[in-house]
């Protein structure tokens, strides 16, 4: 369901312990209407489920979010600019222009005119 890139594999390695999980929700937000949110966390809350676990990385998301992770690939990148973790879907419509907020298609919008990004 979720691609991660081997850099991407490498730096949740270094970042967790063998008891965390890597939490992938979908919230309102960004200019495109959507973002993905990630977190390395202990516990699985009530709502939430096992996505996938693969070479030790434990992906948990909620109900809500787990249709807009099909086609998910995750990326790390340390370039100078802009370092850090890269989320594309396969499935964008469009995004905003520095990437950081979504659109599915075939997908509702959680909201339109969203909270600006920044970009």
């Amino acid at each position: 369901m979720v691609v991660l890139s081997d850099n991407a594999k490498a730096v949740i390695k270094r970042k967790t312990s063998e008891q965390d999980y890597i939490r992938i929700t979908v919230a309102p937000g960004g200019c495109a209407g959507m973002t993905y949110d990630a977190a390395i966390v202990q516990n699985i809350q009530p709502g939430e489920k096992l996505v996938q676990d693969n070479d030790g990385i434990r992906i948990i998301s909620n109900s809500a979010s787990l249709p807009y992770m099909e086609g998910l690939e995750i990326d790390y990148s340390d370039d100078l600019i802009s370092a850090g973790f890269r989320f594309n879907n396969e499935k964008n419509e469009s995004s905003c222009g520095c990437g950081a907020s979504f659109t599915l298609a075939g997908f509702p919008q959680f909201i339109t005119g969203g909270e600006s990004c920044g970009c």
